[in-house]
C-alpha cells in the first residue's frame, strides 16, 4: 500500500510540474517581454537601466542615406529593456523584435554605441510605468519594418518605435516631429534611396522623427558614449 501511495504521489508531482512548466511556455510564446534569454549578458555596463535608449552607426545603404539626410552620425537606436535581469534592445529591424543586448552592440559599427536617459528616470520611469511601456510594446513586436517611414501603426521604423513608445507608454514626448521636407534631401545617395522608395512621388509632408531627433533632445542626458 504505502509503496502505490507513492507512486501516486509521484506520479501526481509529475503532472503538475509539466503542467505548470506547459503554462510557462505559452506565457513566454505570447508575451516575449516576460521571457529570459540564457545568452550571458558578459562585460556589460552596470550603468544600464530599464528604459534607456541606445543608438549606433548600422551599415547599409539606407542607413547611409539617413545619416547624411539629417546630418547625424546615428541611424539607428531602441529601447533597453530589462527583462528577468537580462538586457534586451526592442528594436524596429525586419521584423520588429527584442535582441539581447550584446548582440545588438555588435551590430553597430566598430561596435559603438551612446546610451541615453530620461532626465530624473528615477521619478519618471517607475515600475508601474515601465511596464506601461512594455505592454504597449507588445503590439510591435513581429511587425514589419517601414522601409518608408510612414506615420501609421501598420508598419513601424526604429525612432518612430521609441518616439511613441515613450508618448503612449509614458505619456513623454522626446522631441518634436519634422516633416519629411525638412531634411537634406539634396545629396545624391539620399535621392537615390528616395527614388527607389517612392519613385517621382516623394511623400514631403509626411511626419516624421529621426534617430538624430532623438538623440539631440533636450529631455535625454548621456550615459554612456564610446565613440
Amino acid at each position: 500500500m504505502k509503496n502505490t501511495k507513492y507512486l501516486i504521489l509521484g506520479i501526481t508531482f509529475l503532472l503538475s510540474f509539466c503542467l505548470a512548466l506547459y503554462v510557462t511556455m505559452q506565457v513566454f510564446r505570447t508575451n516575449p517581454f516576460m521571457a529570459s534569454t540564457t545568452k550571458e549578458q558578459k562585460g556589460l555596463p552596470e550603468k544600464i537601466q530599464d528604459g534607456d535608449i541606445i543608438f549606433q552607426t548600422s551599415e547599409s545603404p539606407q542607413c547611409e542615406a539617413v545619416r547624411i539626410a539629417t546630418n547625424s552620425k546615428f541611424s539607428h537606436c531602441g529601447i533597453i529593456y530589462e527583462i528577468n535581469g537580462n538586457l534586451f534592445v526592442f528594436e524596429a529591424v525586419q521584423p520588429v523584435k527584442l535582441t539581447p543586448l550584446d548582440d545588438w552592440i555588435m551590430h553597430g559599427r566598430d561596435k559603438n554605441y551612446v546610451v541615453k536617459r530620461v532626465k530624473n528616470a528615477a521619478k519618471i520611469l517607475t515600475p508601474n510605468t515601465l511596464q506601461k511601456m512594455k505592454d504597449y510594446s507588445q503590439q510591435f513586436d513581429g511587425k514589419e519594418y517601414d522601409a518608408f517611414f510612414e506615420w501609421t501603426d501598420t508598419r513601424i521604423y526604429c525612432s518612430e518605435l521609441v518616439w511613441k513608445i515613450y508618448k503612449n507608454g509614458a505619456n513623454i514626448e522626446l522631441s518634436k516631429l519634422q516633416h519629411l521636407k525638412d531634411f537634406n534631401l539634396t545629396d545624391e545617395r539620399v535621392k537615390k534611396v528616395l527614388k527607389e522608395r517612392y519613385g517621382n512621388d516623394i511623400p514631403l509632408e509626411e511626419k516624421v522623427v529621426s534617430p538624430s531627433n532623438l538623440v539631440d533632445s533636450d529631455l535625454l542626458v548621456t550615459v554612456i558614449d564610446t565613440y
